[in-house]
């Protein structure tokens, strides 16, 4: 095998991960969102346990306004957190983890498919810029 062709295929390799997780499936997203809706909306402003995620995607985080943030949300929203697809796939997989001493009580979507799914459901309800 020529040198090129293994160079060629090990970024084959290499950029699937990240291909199949910025593809994700809005619809699929949906149902797997009804795990966040008894606590979210994305179709509204309401608050409801936690701030509405309508517009989340490029929000700096613990900003929404009229929400109660925990003291190390709105820090990390002032250290320069911002909800993009990879900071909201570390969250969302282990949310204590991510962000040791954060209100939410979730223990975190597992499934690679159902992270990059509901970031594909949340971008529906965010306007384009």
């Amino acid at each position: 095998m020529r040198l090129s062709n293994v160079f060629f295929a090990a970024g084959i390799v290499l950029s699937l991960p990240g291909m199949a997780f910025a593809e994700g499936d809005a619809e699929a997203g949906k149902k797997v969102f009804k795990k966040c809706a008894a606590c979210h909306v994305v179709d509204s402003d309401k608050k409801k346990v936690g701030p509405s995620l309508q517009g989340v995607i490029g929000r700096t985080a613990g900003t929404k306004e009229g929400f109660k943030y925990s003291k190390v949300m709105i820090a990390a929203g002032e250290d320069g957190l911002v909800w993009d697809d990879e900071a909201l796939k570390g969250y969302l997989a282990n949310p204590k983890k991510y962000m040791k001493g954060n209100k939410m009580s979730f223990a975190g979507l597992k499934k690679e498919a159902d992270l990059a799914n509901v970031i594909a459901y949340l971008k529906q309800f965010t306007p384009a810029e």
